[in-house]
């Protein structure tokens, strides 16, 4: 017996109109907080007040950064703002000096150093011209 698997889960339910029940109350308490100013403070106030909060509504509601909503990234952002802070590294009051160390070879007597025969024409390319040319 086959069963069928609920797809797009993630997905929040559209419950009144287009909008689902979160973005509807970010939309409507700015809109109901508008519709007081209008009786109760002056026009320009009102126009003022009402696109200040309709425009926090939208943002909340509609706007997502990374696949996140505002209100998440908002709470992020407090949550580190205000939580402690752990400090790992700390940059030192005055800043380490090291003295200069220079080495002296020590001269043994009776003992000679083999000397280095600088070579004038590598060995492998030597090698290689010969394989070619069978010489």
């Amino acid at each position: 017996m086959r069963f069928q698997v609920p797809q797009f889960i993630e997905r929040e339910a559209r419950v009144v109109g287009p909008f689902t029940f979160k973005q509807f109350i970010y939309l409507g308490v700015p809109t109901a907080a508008a519709f007081f100013l209008y009786f109760l403070a002056p026009f320009f106030v009102f126009l003022f007040a009402a696109i200040v909060f309709l425009s926090i509504g939208f943002l909340f509601a509609f706007v997502n950064v990374g696949g996140r909503s505002f209100p998440t990234i908002l709470m992020n952002f407090l949550h580190f703002s205000v939580g402690p802070k752990t400090y790992i590294w700390k940059k030192g009051e005055t800043p380490l000096t090291t003295s200069q160390t220079t080495y002296v070879e020590p001269v043994q007597e009776g003992i000679q150093k083999p000397k280095v025969k600088l070579v004038k024409e590598s060995k492998i390319k030597t090698l290689a011209t010969h394989v070619e040319t069978n010489k």
